[in-house]
């Protein structure tokens, strides 16, 4: 097949598109420049985008021996990505920039335009599996398994992809690249979202929001605890940095139970508080029948799975949870899972748009 490597700079993609060329396939390697400034998307093992990568990844098709070319995609990757990051925030939600790109630029865009330029797929260094049965399921390597930002991708998506890593460990993959020559077997993983290089999303957001003082308050006596400079500065679960001025009576901590952007207001209460049993989401990409399935779910990345039984309808997704779960926020990615033998099977996806508790548990809760 003719198979376009996406090449980030790391070690991952480079030895995915190694082995795409190995297995007989006609490889070509494209950087995505998706920063407006390079210089400005990586301090240290933060971020990614810069021309260091872009260098690496055309040392590394060099090695390779496959063409390499750098497509610009800095204007997509900000209107889909940095921008929809910006709005989501404002709009009290909680969005995963990774996930977004995968579906907006690395499996829409570029997928399309190879399409369109006589590619066959597209091969990336995800560690995820997709069988020869057409399934996505996780990597052997949990601790890097991708399949969560995955998830959203279509199936016609997914017959066009290939994940050649999804059966190896990263301290193995890192072994091939040095065994290949590849001089970034050693180069540090990114961290954090590449787009804010110093890891400081709270002071990101200020400056493309501005300051916008608001009140916190107790979820339970609606007593005002505190201010804040902007309710987008707050996320599901948050312990630290809320600068309250009344303690809690019980000398308890407490953590952010919700936010309202209408009303400019941060809910803050006890950890139990934060329990939901039922979780809704719109916009599902789902390969499973309609119906009630049991299965798995996770809320965020790398977060806990919980069984549940979800029916999807009406173009939205709800999930009983079996136990309860915590940190449940609007924007973030509820994907279901099938246990499997040959390992965890993606049902689907959708995208949080709230978590509830039933009355008895909360009552119950609180007495």
């Amino acid at each position: 097949m003719r198979v376009l490597a996406a090449m980030s700079g790391g070690v991952d993609s480079a030895v995915a598109a190694a082995r795409a060329k190995e297995a007989g396939h006609d490889v070509t390697g494209v950087h995505l420049a998706l920063a407006r400034n390079p210089q400005t998307y990586r301090t240290g093992a933060r971020g990614c985008c810069t021309l260091e990568d872009s260098r690496d990844a055309r040392r590394a098709a060099d090695v390779i021996g496959i063409p390499f070319y750098v497509w610009d995609m800095a204007d997509e990757f900000h209107a889909s990505v940095v921008d929809d990051f910006v709005e989501e925030y404002a709009a009290g939600r909680t969005p995963n920039p990774c996930l977004r790109c995968n579906e907006k630029i690395k499996f829409e865009a570029v997928l399309d335009r190879a399409v369109a330029l006589g590619f066959d797929a597209v091969v990336t260094g995800h560690h995820a599996r997709l069988g020869a049965d057409g399934l996505l399921r996780r990597s052997v390597d949990l601790a890097k398994d991708q399949s969560y930002v995955l998830a959203v991708l279509t199936r016609a998506q997914l017959d066009r992809a290939m994940f050649p890593l999804g059966d190896w460990t990263k301290e193995r993959v890192r072994a091939e690249a040095a065994e290949r020559g590849l001089a970034v077997a050693d180069k540090p993983d990114s961290h954090d979202i590449c787009f804010i290089a110093d890891g400081d999303t709270r002071g990101f957001l200020e400056g493309r929001l501005g300051s916008a003082p608001g009140d916190i308050v107790d979820g339970r006596s609606g007593e005002k605890l505190g201010t804040h400079n902007g309710a987008y500065g707050y996320t599901i679960g948050q312990r630290k940095g809320l600068n309250l001025r009344v303690p809690a009576a019980d000398g308890r901590p407490r953590y952010v139970l919700s936010i309202t952007p209408v009303t400019n207001t941060v809910t803050v209460g006890p950890r139990e508080d934060l329990e939901v049993d039922t979780v809704t989401a719109t916009r599902p990409v789902w390969h499973e029948i309609s119906g009630n399935v049991r299965c798995e779910v996770q809320l965020r990345a790398h977060g806990e799975v919980v069984p549940a039984s979800v029916v999807v309808a009406d173009g939205g997704l709800t999930a009983t949870l079996e136990a309860p779960a915590r940190g449940v926020a609007a924007g973030q990615a509820i994907v279901a899972y099938k246990p499997d033998p040959d390992g965890d099977i993606v049902l689907g996806s959708a995208t949080i748009t709230a978590g509830t508790r039933s009355t008895g548990a909360r009552e119950s809760a609180h007495a």
